[in-house]
């Protein structure tokens, strides 16, 4: 393969990504992959890097969060044909759980020297991309509150966000017309899942596929509290996804809007406010998977 810049955060994952780095590089070296590191401390940073990899003939490899993970795959994505790798070095790694690259980004190097590059779909919302799930509402505020916490809490810090949204959350009315469908509801939140987890490990959309040219659409219908605590460890298993709550369909393309602001989350970072227009975009990107 040609060589790869490693996109590192050293933030990443509480320090993780610092502590893990010599083993990553030497493991690369073991596999006869020529390499170049270089830390990005934003996600603007991370774009940039990328863009200046692909013009080197690199191929850009995000060591970090979800987050650099979907900017990495956004600039690839302007680029036809590029391919891009990544390794987990966040503190969720959700994108590596639903591809099966696993949580150990030595063990992931595998993945740089032998995988497959493989067309995935983006979504997009208002312009911008993203690689794995786009949400707002409920999760607005849980995202928020989960990018703030202490990193010292690890993964403990969705649970921290979940716990924060749901002492000041109050029911919203959300207006969504999916593929020419209004889906107009009183609830919690909105989920576009490219992938099928966020949240450290939260499986929100089991069925979702990165290569079947839609978006799973999650609309979380109103339900009292005790409802909403009973069936949250739910989510871990996926087991969630038959409530009477929950209003489960896909869509290629769909705008939304509520009855007050709300941010919406892509890749667990903000990238926009409402009213939005969200899509899937085919086949947008090439990216090394497991054989």
């Amino acid at each position: 393969m040609t060589s790869i810049l490693l996109i590192a955060n050293p933030a990443a994952g509480g320090g993780r990504v610092l502590k893990l780095l010599p083993s990553v590089r030497r493991k690369l070296d073991s596999l006869g992959i020529e390499h170049r590191t270089e830390f990005t401390t934003s996600l603007e940073d991370a774009e940039r890097l990328t863009n200046e990899a692909l013009e080197r003939g690199e191929t850009p490899v995000a060591f970090s969060g979800d987050g650099v993970a979907g900017v990495v795959a956004r600039a690839a994505s302007y680029r036809p044909e590029s391919v891009f790798g990544v390794l987990p070095g966040g503190t969720g790694n959700d994108f590596c759980g639903h591809v099966g690259i696993g949580n150990d980004p030595v063990a992931a190097c595998e993945v740089l020297a032998g995988g497959v590059p493989t067309a995935i779909d983006l979504g997009e919302v208002n312009g911008v991309r993203f690689l794995g799930i786009a949400s707002l509402g409920f999760d607005s505020l849980a995202n928020e509150s989960a990018n703030a916490a202490p990193r010292w809490l690890g993964s403990g810090v969705y649970i921290w966000g979940a716990i924060s949204a749901l002492v000041r959350w109050k029911p919203a009315r959300f207006n969504v017309v999916a593929d020419g469908v209004d889906r107009s509801f009183v609830g919690w939140s909105v989920v576009c899942a490219n992938t099928s987890r966020y949240g450290g490990g939260m499986l929100i959309a089991p069925k979702a596929s990165l290569e079947d040219h839609q978006l799973d659409l999650i609309c979380t219908l109103k339900s009292s509290r005790l409802h909403f605590v009973w069936m949250f460890p739910k989510v871990f298993k996926g087991s969630h996804i038959d409530g009477k709550t929950l209003d489960v369909s896909h869509a290629r393309e769909l705008t939304v809007s509520a009855d007050r602001p709300f941010t919406i989350y892509g890749d667990g970072d903000p990238v926009s406010a409402l009213p939005a227009e969200i899509r899937i975009v085919p086949a947008a990107v090439k990216v090394l998977l497991p054989a």
